[in-house]
């Protein structure tokens, strides 16, 4: 059985597997790639083929057009696939509408990449699935024991209270456009709040892609130069710099909240002049990325895009052979 290091590259433009001629999520044009999901750092433009979930070939779509790639092809989670010398099927990752890992088997070896994840419940995506594997490849983005992710209700609880207490302002809550603000809607409508969710121009296209996947996402309504001053009471949603820029002018006495894993660092949430940090993430926390990695069971694993040392050193501390891939390209899609 060769070992995944003799047919898995780092490559200047990505992960790329030699015996199946594809890349993963490259930063940059290629061929054929393979690709996680549809944020922006990982559907890029400008490929040749794409193959991905039918749910992410859509996303990129929307939001690249024709630079999504000149020929896609979708692949259902389980389904598999020859590429060259290796077998490919993808399977949920929990982070977005269509997000994957990819599983590739070549001569006996099967390696898991799990692009962006995380395990908790989330109604408006498939939930991780654990795949056993001999190598392991997995994002590290809150891979740091301080970050601990608090009960997702309990975050909506505090916004709710909060526009209970404060009925006389908008509660304008900064959400990334593709996979936050779908949750939060979600999560928001789960508890019980059923009022119409105001939101940003740039939520719309995806937000109605969720709703054509059979996400239900309640009344949205579109804010409007002519109804910002009535929103008193009313939560809009918005991309995280509109709160900060001209287009959140004219709200009565607007309240910024803003959801993401990195409220938990008090710092930023002053920085960006959050009066209500909300900590919910998309991807795993510490205690979920080493519950994972035990759990694949995998003899190694590689470490990807975020604080890479700190899981390296706790994959070695349970004799798991480890390395940090130190790939470039990638951002934090909560910022």
């Amino acid at each position: 059985m060769p070992k995944p290091e003799s047919w898995l590259k780092v490559t200047p433009k990505g992960l790329y597997c030699v015996p199946g001629d594809f890349h993963i999520d490259p930063h940059s044009g290629v061929e054929r790639a393979v690709v996680t999901h549809g944020h922006g750092d990982h559907a890029r433009p400008g490929h040749g083929a794409v193959l991905a979930t039918p749910e992410t070939l859509a996303i990129a779509s929307a939001r690249l057009g024709t630079g999504a790639g000149r020929s896609h092809q979708p692949l259902r989670y389980g389904e598999r696939l020859r590429l060259g010398e290796v077998d490919v099927w993808l399977a949920p990752a929990g982070h977005v509408l269509g997000s994957a890992q990819v599983v590739m088997e070549h001569r006996g070896a099967r390696v898991v990449v799990s692009g962006d994840y995380k395990r908790r419940l989330d109604p408006t995506c498939a939930g991780f699935e654990v795949v056993p594997c001999d190598l392991f490849i997995t994002e590290a983005t809150f891979a740091l024991p301080v970050f601990r992710h608090p009960d997702d209700g309990g975050e909506i609880a505090k916004l709710l209270a909060s526009v209970a207490r404060n009925p006389d302002r908008t509660h304008l809550v900064g959400v990334y456009a593709l996979g936050k603000a779908q949750r939060v809607m979600v999560l928001l409508r789960e508890a019980g709040y059923d009022r119409p969710l105001y939101i940003h121009g740039a939520l719309e296209g995806i937000s109605k892609l969720y709703e054509e996947f059979g996400v239900r996402l309640g009344t949205l309504a579109p804010v409007t130069p002519q109804n910002k001053s009535g929103l008193k009471g009313e939560i809009v949603l918005a991309p995280p710099n509109a709160a900060n820029d001209k287009w959140s002018r004219g709200f009565a006495d607007p309240l910024i909240a803003f959801a993401s894993g990195w409220m938990r660092i008090r710092q930023r949430a002053r920085q960006r002049g959050v009066e209500l940090p909300l900590i919910l993430s998309d991807h795993a926390d510490w205690d979920e990325l080493t519950a994972t990695i035990e759990a694949v069971e995998a003899e190694e694993v590689w470490v990807t895009h975020g604080r890479e040392d700190a899981l390296v050193h706790y994959a070695e501390t349970r004799s798991i052979k480890a390395r940090a891939l130190s790939l470039v390209g990638y951002e934090d899609e909560d910022e």
